[in-house]
């Protein structure tokens, strides 16, 4: 079985996603990582700013990005390097983001993306998994919450590595960010017709998490 979780950044869609896996047995993939492997290597690689999607394909060619199935979840590698711990910062989400909108690069990960649907169950986590990637998948979720609260959230997550970092800031690069995924012409950030909207806003994680152990049970046994 695979089961999407689309939404907006803020949304607590990695926690839940993570939560939902581990209660199911489930292999848990995060697609915004892979984007922000594609993103770090632009960044490395003096390509971050390029507009040029002829030249963003001819690129991308050259790039490396895996996921690999490791206990219980999908870990992401640029050149056979874990890159966990160098993506998971604003300048590289921010450089994720504008490189998201180029069909050069959601065509390079998409196969990928796809293989990782077919070893077995999965919870796939991401912007465009339930429109794009897993059409066809049983169960599909889209959470979201009221902006405010995505950038308060956000905002509690960034402050401890960045004091100098304000609410305002962080409310302004959601908003862009918003922008930019639900503008694009190409797979924009939306629900799926057959999903369940479930807005975290003044719910929790637990609150959310029964609600869409509840839902896959309930297609689980619906086969």
């Amino acid at each position: 079985m695979v089961v999407t979780i689309d939404g907006p950044s803020g949304a607590g869609k990695s926690t839940v996603s993570r939560r939902l896996a581990a209660e199911l047995g489930f292999a848990y993939l995060d697609t915004g990582a892979l984007y922000r492997a594609v993103g770090l290597a632009a960044s490395v690689q003096g390509m971050a700013r390029e507009t040029s999607e002829a030249v963003i394909a001819a690129w991308l060619t050259r790039v490396d990005i895996t996921a690999k199935p490791e206990r219980g979840r999908f870990v992401v590698y640029l050149e056979d390097r874990d890159v966990e711990a160098f993506i998971r910062n604003e300048e590289i989400g921010g450089i994720a983001s504008r490189l998201s909108a180029m069909a050069p690069v959601r065509g390079f990960l998409l196969s990928l993306q796809r293989r990782a649907g077919q070893a077995g169950d999965l919870v796939a986590e991401g912007r465009d998994m339930g429109t794009v990637v897993f059409p066809q998948a049983q169960v599909k979720f889209f959470l979201t919450a009221q902006d405010a609260e995505r950038a308060r959230r956000r905002y509690e997550e960034l402050k401890p590595g960045r004091p100098e970092l304000t609410l305002a800031q962080v409310a302004g690069d959601l908003a862009a960010r918003d922008g930019r995924d639900q503008g694009r012409s190409l797979a924009p950030l939306t629900p799926a017709r057959d999903a369940v909207v479930i807005d975290s806003s003044k719910i929790g994680v637990e609150e959310v998490l029964a609600l869409m152990l509840a839902r896959v049970r309930e297609a689980g046994e619906a086969t």
